[in-house]
């Protein structure tokens, strides 16, 4: 409590003593005792009722001590699997540093694909992504204000995301790289990557695309080896130097068959070459005999046309040519799937063409949609549109079952610009995104698939789809999100078969068995989805007789099996539903492709300059003592005395109150009882 409380508090007690001495200044001269009393009441009464109005504080400080932390973030890996026991040993010499315990906060991570809190290592991860890892760092602790720093263990080899060599920009957050692994350089030639598209057209080149690296001190040659499915293709001696030690080699091959293709790419390996998995590297390919062409159609120049185009082509099956209004009707006969961008007046020919053909299209409506000619050109919805704009932001339909929506995200998504207004369709639909205003959630659809008489027809009520494309590639560094739901959505217009009661999907080629799913919808006699089918996947390998049965569990709207445990290998398989007559067949191929296995040595330079960017240091597990020591010895980690002011009031005003009302109620009975009122 400060002096100018202490002098309120004594002028308060003087101001009510002379009070009571002013009201009751004629009866202390009787000399009774009972006024006495009497004023005593009062005096506590209005003293106490002052201290109320004048809410005396004290100011109370506690001190705690901040230590740094210390983040342990190692290497969950299969590639540093071998040097186990050297990582434990230099993670438990300095967790178990007396004077580490004392100046640290410690705080154990483990990483591979993604960022793990956890201080159990099992080194099972088939990829790492050192990036990823630290950039997840940031944003854990980028809010809290506290002194830090990073140990860092790994053998630097990234197979995973962005290069952390680029990724981290704060220098105030020191990283210290423990390098595990041989640093010796071994003389080697490996296929660094190779690339091809996903689809070929029958009877069409396509393009394998083949990087080949050298490491060593002398010239040499080896034979470059390309096939699919057991067939060579392609062959050539390449040469490289110390200097000239990259090739970049494409190669086109011609697509004979229809079906999934392997492709193995394989550099023969030197004589003394210590790493030999990274001299072959599998590709999948599958070959079609069918196109979609896609025709946009729109009145106005727009950035979502542009937009639509890359997205869809990023299919090679799907191409896609943009039109206007007026474009003579001939030239759209060979069109499989039409985009309306803002329809118009303009748009009647087209309408009328779509309806005599019964052609599947998309609608995309935003701020120049002309409504009154929308509303009567069609009967599937409409719209009273009240003239102004608003920024719409999407609602996923977890319950969407007409096709697969598992991996669309829409939490990052920017709003869209649509008109206000009453949307009522009346035609059968299912609504895949509902809309989000100013935070308020409305029973309006944003974008509603709509079936009748076998047409189809998807809408969209807004416009700057370019926004969302744009927004995936800020948070994933690519398209696959926007790409996969847009080629959903056009997948779905361009068949014309009518809906199954089980739809399953899955891939014809997995790159590895990490992300190796088969996905399937269930719908009953009523084709509404059925949440409590049993549904069984079974598997069978090629060549032998076992069968493996998997429960397949229901996630959101499909039901999902992992197959993350199969070797590599060529599969059928067949997704039954339990009590009912109902199967799908399939087969597909996992190939066998280790990206852990790529690398021999440790990346201990680009580790280094990590270090060096962020003001740490690069160690070696025979050095950790003297990493101990640059931790105990920097200042910049001694820990920091902080203070909390807390204010606290000085009276309880509960207990005030009561005895204010107790001394006002004894001296109004004690009054009462004398005859004083």
């Amino acid at each position: 409590m400060d002096s100018q409380t202490a002098l309120f508090i004594i002028a308060a007690a003087l101001l009510a003593l002379v009070i009571v001495l002013f009201q009751y200044r004629s009866r202390f001269k009787e000399g009774n005792g009972l006024y006495f009393l009497l004023s005593a009441l009062r005096f506590l009464a209005l003293f106490g009722i002052l201290v109320l109005l004048i809410n005396p504080k004290f100011t109370k400080e506690e001190y705690n001590l901040e230590k740094t932390d210390l983040i342990l973030l190692t290497d969950n890996s299969m590639s540093v699997q071998a040097s186990a026991d050297t990582i434990m040993s230099a993670t438990e010499a300095i967790t178990q540093n007396n004077g580490i315990l004392e100046r640290f906060q410690l705080r154990p991570y483990s990483f591979g694909t993604s960022l793990a809190s956890s201080d159990s290592l099992s080194f099972t991860e088939t990829q790492t992504d050192i990036g990823k890892a630290i950039s997840s760092l940031e944003d854990i602790y980028s809010s809290s204000n506290r002194n830090m720093a990073v140990l860092l263990t790994t053998d630097g080899n990234q197979t995973k995301g962005e290069d952390y060599g680029f990724i981290f920009e704060n220098d105030q957050v020191p990283i210290y790289p423990i390098v595990i692994g041989d640093t010796t350089r071994y003389e080697d030639i490996r296929i660094a990557r190779a690339n091809t598209n996903t689809f070929a057209f029958l009877k069409n080149k396509y393009p394998i695309e083949i990087y080949i690296t050298y490491e060593g001190g002398r010239s040499i040659e080896s034979t470059l080896n390309v096939t699919v499915n057991g067939k060579m293709v392609y062959k050539e001696n390449v040469g490289f130097t110390p200097l000239n030690n990259t090739k970049v080699i494409t190669v086109l091959a011609t697509a004979e068959t229809v079906g999934a293709k392997t492709i193995e790419v394989e550099i023969n390996p030197l004589e003394n070459e210590r790493n030999r998995f990274n001299n072959k590297r599998s590709l999948g390919l599958e070959v079609i005999d069918e196109k979609t062409n896609v025709t946009i159609i729109s009145a106005k120049a727009h950035p979502d046309i542009g937009t639509l185009k890359k997205s869809i082509e990023s299919n090679e099956q799907r191409s896609v040519s943009i039109k206007e209004p007026q474009v003579p009707i001939k030239e759209l006969d060979n069109t499989d799937v039409f985009i309306l961008y803002e329809p118009n007046r303009s748009f009647l020919p087209i309408y009328k063409y779509i309806q005599q053909r019964k052609t599947n299209f998309f609608t995309i409506c935003g701020a120049t949609t002309d409504w009154n000619f929308l509303n009567g050109i069609q009967a599937n919805y409409s719209k009273d549109a009240y003239g102004e704009q608003e920024e719409i932001l999407p609602v996923l339909n977890k319950g969407f079952g007409i096709f697969d929506i598992s991996g669309f995200m829409v939490e990052n998504l920017p709003p869209l610009e649509g008109e206000l207004g009453e949307v009522l369709i009346s035609s059968p639909h299912e609504v895949l995104l509902g809309q989000n205003i100013k935070g308020v959630e409305l029973d309006e659809p944003l974008l509603a698939v709509i079936s009748k008489d076998q047409a189809k027809e998807v809408v969209l009520f807004g416009e700057n789809l370019w926004k969302w494309r744009m927004q995936d590639y800020r948070d994933s560094k690519n398209f696959q999100n926007f790409d996969g739901i847009i080629g959903k959505i056009i997948l779905y217009l361009s068949s014309n078969t009518s809906k199954n009661r089980l739809d399953v999907d899955y891939d014809l080629i997995y790159q590895g068995s990490d992300d190796a799913r088969i996905s399937a919808r269930y719908f009953d006699e009523a084709f509404e989805m059925d949440r409590n089918a049993n549904l069984i996947l079974k598997i069978q390998g090629k060549g032998n007789n076992r069968i493996k049965e998997i429960p397949m569990l229901l996630k959101d709207s499909f039901y999902q099996a992992d197959l993350g445990d199969l070797p590599s290998g060529d599969y059928t398989f067949t997704v039954l539903v339990t009590d009912e007559n109902l199967s799908s067949s399939g087969s597909f191929t996992i190939l066998d492709f280790n990206v852990e296995q790529q690398f021999l040595s440790s990346d201990y330079k680009k580790l280094n300059q990590l270090a060096l960017d962020s003001k740490g240091k690069l160690f070696f597990p025979s050095n950790t003592d003297a990493l101990v020591r640059e931790l105990l010895e920097d200042p910049r980690f001694s820990p920091v005395q902080k203070s909390k002011e807390n204010v606290v009031s000085l009276i309880d005003f509960r207990i005030l109150l009561m005895l204010i009302a107790a001394a006002l109620s004894v001296e109004w009975f004690i009054r009462k009882y004398n005859g004083l009122i």
